[in-house]
């Protein structure tokens, strides 16, 4: 069966080269006569994939020496939970709430304590990004959060709010290594690996070394502890190891792409690829304000929900897998990912002209 163009939000679309790798390494990784899968993570084999993730994601981020780069569980989610759990000892936090997942964050850090909402586009669907030039943050904040990337809505943040000496958390799961970024802007970035740089089930987190705190908020447990897991070599218990060999797999396959600024010029030209055809026509309508777009998920709308459900039905035909948007959007969200080729992206714009010549 020939393999169909997925623009899954998540698990997402993985390079066929690494896929091609790990089936070849399935029985036998490297001459240990076993699976990655059935390794002990104490290994010298298993320390050698570890490692050398670490070491190749250090290159592609060019990661500051005092910063510690986490391979845990629970996507990042659970991190939603462990953020204030290691960071707000002082008992506040503010948060920009501008998609679904900085709302669940924010959420989840008030049972913690004080966070508090320090602006909010939900009075337009998120559809746009908060301006940050306009916001204050309380001086004995102990972290200002955002969501990068709201992958839902499709939109991003293309410049960083200034926080002055609090420290910046930013979830950039469904940005992860799409474009260069300047790790020294944050205390702590993380992002579940599942949308664009491995498959579910693992989370990175890279933490700056004064936030690893040797005290915690009441009742943390032991695996949430961040200083603990930077002490053991992100292993206080097994962790995720296939999930994060595939990652190591990953973090080859972007070097030789000309590492992310190579990716970054790939991403743009297929996202202005599609771009410039929502733009061009009053059939489809881009949903995110224009100035906020995501490079890395696109959703688009008919106006006419019977229209857009047999779009949905006559992509899935044409070998367009997992266009259907988000509920609360609607329509249809193209996330075009590191992995998903042009050819994906041509293939779906020219499915878009003819669907409208036919509907129009």
């Amino acid at each position: 069966m020939a393999r169909v163009y997925n623009f899954s939000a998540g698990p997402a679309v993985l390079p066929v080269e690494v896929l091609e790798q790990a089936a070849a390494e399935m029985l036998d990784y490297q001459g240990t006569g076993m699976s990655v899968m059935e390794m002990s993570h104490r290994s010298a084999a298993f320390k050698g994939i570890i490692d050398t993730a670490e070491a190749d994601l250090r290159k592609l981020m060019n990661i500051p020496d005092n910063y510690k780069v986490l391979f845990l569980q629970g996507g990042a989610t659970l991190q939603f939970a462990g953020i204030p759990m290691n960071l707000m000892l002082g008992g506040k936090a503010d948060y920009i709430v501008s998609g679904s997942w900085s709302k669940k964050a924010f959420k989840e850090a008030k049972m913690y304590g004080d966070a508090k909402c320090v602006a909010s586009s939900e009075d337009g669907n998120f559809s746009y990004i908060p301006n940050v030039d306009e916001l204050e943050f309380r001086p004995d904040a102990d972290y200002v959060y955002i969501c990068e990337n709201e992958t839902i809505y499709g939109t991003k943040y293309h410049k960083l709010p200034d926080t002055g000496d609090i420290p910046l958390v930013a979830d950039v799961s469904s940005c992860f290594l799409s474009e260069p970024v300047d790790v020294s802007k944050y205390g702590v970035i993380y992002g579940g690996v599942q949308k664009n740089v491995g498959p579910a089930g693992v989370v990175i987190v890279i933490v700056r070394e004064d936030l690893l705190h040797d005290e915690w908020l009441p009742n943390t447990p032991s695996i949430m502890r961040w200083k603990a897991q930077a002490e053991g070599g992100s292993m206080v218990n097994t962790p995720p190891c296939y999930g994060i060999y595939i990652c190591g797999l990953v973090f080859k396959w972007l070097l030789a792409k000309g590492g992310l600024e190579g990716m970054k010029a790939i991403n743009e030209a297929k996202a202005k690829l599609l771009y410039d055809y929502l733009d061009s026509t009053d059939f489809y309508t881009a949903t995110a304000r224009k100035e906020d777009r995501s490079i890395m998920n696109i959703p688009f709308v008919t106006g006419d929900p019977d229209l857009d459900a047999k779009f949905v039905k006559e992509a899935k035909k044409a070998g367009i897998e997992n266009i259907k948007g988000h509920r609360s959007v609607g329509g249809m969200r193209a996330s075009i990912y590191n992995a998903m080729p042009i050819e994906g992206v041509r293939k779906l714009t020219a499915f878009m002209k003819d669907f409208e010549v036919k509907n129009k």
